[in-house]
């Protein structure tokens, strides 16, 4: 143990994972975490042992996929994990955000946390986009180069230009290699930040948020036993769910159109990207300007931003705002709504539909969290006051 306490490394280890404190009231929503951290170090790992067999070429991309999954050995379990490790990754993710935003982890003195939380999504959203064109399927080159090539296209006056100056007009070698090199670099990227988030994030532990949203100062625990033991539970189910996919439905969330070919000559009958990236493509199709698009796009993900400004109630967190937990929860239904929208195809109803629910999740952040909050701090003065009279 005293090895622990003196190697500088194992003294970093130690603090994080064995002697590090925490409120002893936090929940299984408090897991999310170390679930991404697994998720993360499963993606790096299979991504680099595909990458020794994927042949960033147009003529040979789609059948050296075909060669891992047919010729190498155990080459399908490691696509399929990667594969299906991308979903629960983004699933995970939505999660630990909305269980942040309940329970007000964005406030202060974490709002640094929440920052480079936001440019992780961001980062992992850039990640996703890229790998989902290296397959280099039909869906692959019209949802992914196609949609790169319109929000870069976007940008005035130079966007068009840059566009031909990298790519030319059409997909070439050149441009499955660079979507590739990106797509293996940014995952160590996505790392470096996740390590600065964790490091963030100790230096407010005594501020560490728990599920009645005060202070957990006077009651804390060490992580280890405790809060690791919990961690594994939680991982072992995910590892179990995930086999359930992995082996089970391995193509479950996939496209079909991506299982043959890219043809650029041939365009798929409805274009779209991922599950996970459906609720901002539904956004970004619900206005008709490209360019005004793209940027309602962007700031649909920067928004949570707002969350630390526009948050002005007196308690942290929810559980005792009845108001704006209303308010989440239609927020989060909102967002569900918009997943489902992104994967309709662009006619009436759906456009209506897809921009009032625009309307609606920027709406959360710019006017109904600030206008609740005041109502509900205006409720509890008045509150007081009656209180304060009747003992008079």
């Amino acid at each position: 143990m005293r090895i622990l306490k003196s190697h500088p490394l194992l003294r970093l280890v130690n603090s994080y994972l064995i002697d590090s404190s925490e409120p002893s009231n936090i929940s299984y929503l408090w897991n999310f975490g170390s679930l991404l951290a697994v998720c993360l170090v499963v993606q790096i790992v299979t991504g680099v042992t595909l990458a020794m067999h994927y042949n960033p070429n147009v003529l040979e991309a789609f059948n050296s996929i075909e060669h891992i999954m047919r010729d190498v050995n155990n080459g399908w379990l490691v696509r399929y994990l990667h594969s299906n490790t991308a979903s629960a990754f983004f699933f995970l993710v939505y999660l630990h955000i909305g269980r942040g935003i309940y329970y007000g982890s964005y406030r202060s003195p974490r709002t640094l946390v929440w920052a480079i939380g936001t440019v992780i999504l961001i980062v992992m959203m850039a990640t996703a986009f890229l790998g989902y064109f290296s397959p280099y399927g039909q869906m692959s080159l019209w949802g992914g180069y196609i949609c790169i090539t319109n929000l870069i296209s976007a940008i005035p006056w130079i966007g068009q230009d840059v566009v031909e100056s990298k790519n030319g007009f059409s997909v070439n070698n050149a441009t499955l290699n660079r979507f590739f090199a990106l797509h293996f670099v940014l995952p160590f990227v996505l790392a470096a930040l996740a390590l600065m988030h964790l490091i963030a994030l100790h230096d407010t532990a005594g501020s560490a948020s728990n599920p009645l949203g005060v202070s957990g100062n006077y009651d804390r625990l060490p992580f280890a036993p405790y809060f690791l033991f919990k961690d594994l539970i939680t991982i072992f189910i995910f590892i179990f769910v995930l086999s359930l996919f992995v082996f089970f439905m391995p193509n479950y969330l996939g496209d079909s159109e991506n299982y043959v070919m890219a043809n650029p000559m041939q365009t798929p009958p409805a274009i779209v990207p991922e599950w996970y990236l459906l609720p901002f493509y539904a956004i970004l199709r619900s206005i008709p300007n490209k360019l005004l698009g793209v940027i309602a796009m962007f700031s649909a993900i920067l928004a949570i931003m707002l969350l630390p400004v526009a948050d002005i109630g007196r308690s942290k967190g929810l559980q005792f705002r009845p108001l704006n937990k209303i308010a989440f929860y239609v927020f989060v239904a909102n967002f569900l709504v918009l997943m489902q929208l992104g994967a309709k195809h662009v006619e009436s109803p759906f456009i209506e539909f897809g921009q009032i629910s625009t309307i609606l999740y920027f709406a959360h952040f710019v006017f109904i969290v600030p206008f609740v909050s005041l109502l509900e701090n205006t409720l509890i003065d008045l509150s007081f006051q009656q209180d304060l009279g009747s003992t008079k």
